[in-house]
């Protein structure tokens, strides 16, 4: 501003009155906001409740306790303590005490901390340490707010652990197994059991299940509900679909990836003996009829293409597979509108309306076949439907089309899956049907459709020919000389064509300029002869078909020599073919012994490797003694080589080669006699074990003497019998050599006439005894052999001992006995 155009002095202040009035003028202008039209909206002054915080945000001070919680629990789940070996020290003192003390800053805390995204996996990590009473109470306290937490991102982790966590605790309170109450606090009403109130949980969301299924984060918690309530429905279904390892994840990939990077998760209490795994877990009746339940609630809730929509989504596919095992396995699948048909196009409806009729081809279902996440669905819907339906389903979608379905990316895992319940004339039909396109299953690497029909010929066995015959067509094997590659080229997943090719380019030497790279620019190049896994699964399945059709297999690992049979049982993928061949039942024991015998004079080179080293022992549990001779005189020669090797020397320890060198007949008796693993070697003086294990015995009498602490508290506390205190009395406390240095000496005395006594009772026996002894041994001899009798009568030999041991005239003190 130009200086003529500034005025001076000082600025005024606005009055008093000019202000109110200007209040005033605010106050009179929003009161005519409110009292206007309905489209004018006025600013919200309170934001609400924040969705990512709906319970409140967690105080800072909390948030830091609960991180020195997470990182002294993280400790103890990684480090595993040491255990005191004195029974009235407690090992969990220390830990249950910290322990209830996070619970009870905890208390009344449980909503925002889920809610937190640090606190909630420290939530996590404090469940699995929790005993059943805590499991209820916190349960109790998510109860009334469960839906809103499923629906929650970080809350929902914690209930799906929590539901994970409860199927032990719920397993208990079925068996009538249920936790005392705390003996401190305020009781605040009936505690319900963690049965109730899941149920009540159930009926809380059951409401909504038809959005819930949609939700990103909520049908997560649905998978772990509905795997709580019919877990043998569901675990067998997993295990049935993927051989062992869940199908039903419970988790997505991220937060799997996430869950790894937390390290363990699992209790940080020290129990005192280890828990069996329990695989089946007691279930109420009433989770069977909640199961049912959410089964009738989404058929109510969802109509026919809202079902058919859920198929395609990535979020909702999984819980509808779980859905439909459970329609299946209580029998509600095969009727009319029932959630299988309405994925099936309503093609149960057509088969009990018209038995007879064709089914029409549905694009829908055609798209299922081809699409990455639906077609998960369509496996469950080929394995769980109908009979009736299936042999529809199979007449229209896959007849006249195996030869495309088998070779593409996604189909051919339905194909399979529809081979493992399919007839003997449908296997038969799909294995004339696919000689066209056997070549190309092969080379696009679709070996789960081989696999399929070699498992179904193995339990329908007039099939079994046809799929060898397949197999062979596929890796263009058709003379008989060329069957003699069978193994190898199935091995390496190569048509004979490409497995000549490959060992000509193996025995080629390298070029020399790639040795003259720098290392940072040479790359591992690919091993063309590298067997494959899924070859080696093939052939696993093969060795299990009927003995005509085995043949060829075992006629090839035959031809193929013992040298590339030892390579074989180097590789960590190849050797478990050569396990199945000493495992499979179908493989007559004649074909085995010779499998055995073609190692001979091998053996030294096969076990001398981390691998072959296991398939060497399991040759030698299978052979018997005229066959484990001929083995261990093999690798006399390379005796010294063998025990110095870092793997032949497990191999070495049960051959026994000294003793079979100095007597051999004692060396066959004791391999004809070695049926059974010898048991673990036992630890003297281990106090609670030693005295554990020697209860086990046949009886008391039999048992070795036990050793340390618990020899030391023998008989505190207890009536002696007439035989100790006969034993006691007569050579007192001079048998403890393990006494302290200040305890003090114990004075001997003369008890010569208790020892008469009974010497009249035993003397016969006594007689008798030493009559069968050579005179020539020597009292160590003598003890040594006592202590290898463990089946004479210990009392007697005790009495004999003392009779022995008393002084029969008081000539002044005697030399100590050695014991």
């Amino acid at each position: 501003m130009p200086r003529e155009n500034r005025k001076r002095g000082k600025k005024h202040k606005k009055q008093v009155e000019e202000v109110d009035h200007e209040e005033k003028y605010v106050a009179q202008d929003s009161e005519q906001q409110e009292a206007g039209p309905s489209w004018i909206v006025p600013a919200r002054e309170d934001a609400g409740v924040d969705p990512n915080a709906p319970f409140g945000y967690v105080d800072a001070e909390v948030k830091a306790y609960f991180r020195t919680v997470d990182v002294q629990i993280r400790e103890w789940q990684e480090t595993r303590p040491e255990v005191e070996e004195d029974a009235d020290v407690d090992p969990n003192e220390d830990r249950r005490l910290f322990f209830v003390a996070a619970l009870t800053e905890m208390s009344e805390k449980e909503k925002q901390l889920a809610t937190d995204p640090d606190c909630s996996t420290i939530l996590e990590r404090m469940i699995h340490s929790m005993d059943d009473f805590v499991r209820r109470v916190f349960m109790d306290k998510m109860t009334g707010s469960f839906e809103q937490l499923s629906r929650h991102r970080f809350a929902s982790h914690v209930c799906q652990t929590l539901l994970t966590v409860a199927a032990d605790t719920v397993s208990r309170e079925t068996r009538g197994i249920l936790p005392p109450p705390p003996e401190s606090g305020a009781q605040e009403g009936e505690l319900l059991t963690l049965t109730q109130l899941t149920l009540d949980a159930c009926e809380e969301i059951v409401p909504s299940l038809s959005s819930l299924v949609l939700d990103p984060f909520a049908s997560h918690v649905l998978r772990a509900l509905l795997l709580l309530l019919a877990p043998d429905v569901l675990h067998s279904a997993a295990h049935a679909n993927s051989g062992g390892s869940s199908s039903f994840a419970l988790r997505s990939k991220k937060s799997a990836a996430y869950k790894a990077r937390q390290g363990s998760m699992k209790s940080v209490f020290v129990e005192g003996k280890a828990e069996a795994l329990q695989t089946t877990k007691s279930t109420p009746k009433d989770f069977r009829k909640m199961a049912l339940r959410f089964v009738s609630a989404l058929r109510e809730q969802l109509g026919e293409n809202e079902v058919r929509a859920l198929a395609a989504n990535q979020v909702a596919s999984p819980v509808l597979q779980m859905v439909l095992e459970l329609e299946a396995a209580y029998g509600k699948a095969d009727a009319p509108s029932s959630i299988t048909d309405h994925v099936l196009v309503g093609l149960i409806t057509l088969v009990h309306e018209s038995p007879d009729a064709a089914a029409p081809e549905s694009e829908y279902l055609m798209t299922l076949l081809r699409d990455p996440t639906a077609s998960h669905l369509l496996e469950t819907l080929v394995s769980r439907a109908p009979t009736r339906a299936f042999d529809s389903l199979w007449n229209t979608y896959f007849v006249g089309k195996l030869s495309r379905l088998a070779a593409h990316p996604v189909a051919n895992f339905v194909v399979a899956k529809a081979f493992e319940r399919a007839n003997a004339e449908q296997i038969e039909a799909a294995v004339q049907e696919l000689q066209s396109a056997a070549g190309k299953i092969v080379k696009n690497g679709r070996t789960g459709v081989l696999r399929a029909l070699v498992d179904r010929s193995a339990t329908l066995p007039d099939t079994a020919q046809g799929v060898m015959e397949l197999i062979a067509t596929g890796f263009d094997l058709d003379s008989d000389e060329d069957k003699k590659l069978l193994v190898p080229c199935i091995l390496r997943l190569k048509p004979l064509a490409d497995y000549q090719r490959a060992v000509e380019t193996a025995s080629k030497p390298t070029e020399e300029h790639v040795a003259d790279d720098p290392r940072y620019k040479r790359r591992k190049t690919d091993d063309p002869l590298e067997p494959k896994t899924q070859g080696a699964v093939l052939l696993q399945s093969m060795l299990k078909l009927p003995p005509p059709s085995v043949d060829q297999i075992l006629n090839s690992l035959q031809a193929i020599g013992v040298e590339e049979l030892i390579q074989m049982a180097h590789h960590v993928t190849s050797s478990r073919v050569l396990d199945a061949v000493l495992e499979s039942p179908t493989v007559p024991h004649k074909e085995k012994r010779k499998f055995v015998m073609t190692f001979i004079g091998h053996y030294h080179t096969l076990v001398d490797d981390r691998i072959g080293s296991r398939v060497g022992e399991r040759c030698w549990a299978f052979a018997d003694p005229y066959l484990k001779e001929k083995i261990a005189r093999s690798v006399i020669p390379y005796e010294h080589a063998l025990a110095g090797s870092a793997f032949g020397k497990f191999f070495m320890r049960p051959l026994a080669l000294h003793i079979l060198q100095r007597d051999p007949e004692q060396w066959k008796s004791m391999q004809s006699n070695a049926k059974l693993p010898a048991p673990p070697a036992r630890v003297w003086g281990a106090g609670a074990h030693a005295s554990s294990a020697a209860s086990k015995g046949a009886n008391a009498d039999a048992a070795e003497p036990e050793e340390g602490k618990s020899q030391k508290r023998k008989g505190k506390g207890q009536p002696q019998d007439e035989i100790d205190a006969l034993f006691d009395a007569t050579l007192g406390k001079r048998v403890k050599k393990a006494e302290l240095a200040s305890a003090p000496p114990v004075r001997e005395e003369p008890v010569a006439e208790v020892v008469d006594a009974k010497a009249k009772k035993h003397r016969s026996e006594g007689e008798r005894e030493k009559g069968e002894k050579s005179k020539g041994k020597s009292k160590k001899r003598k003890e040594r052999e006592e202590g290898e009798g463990g089946a004479e009568d210990r009392d007697l030999k005790d009495v004999l001992g003392a009779i022995r041991a008393a002084p029969k005239e008081d000539k002044g003190p005697k030399k100590r006995r050695a014991h």
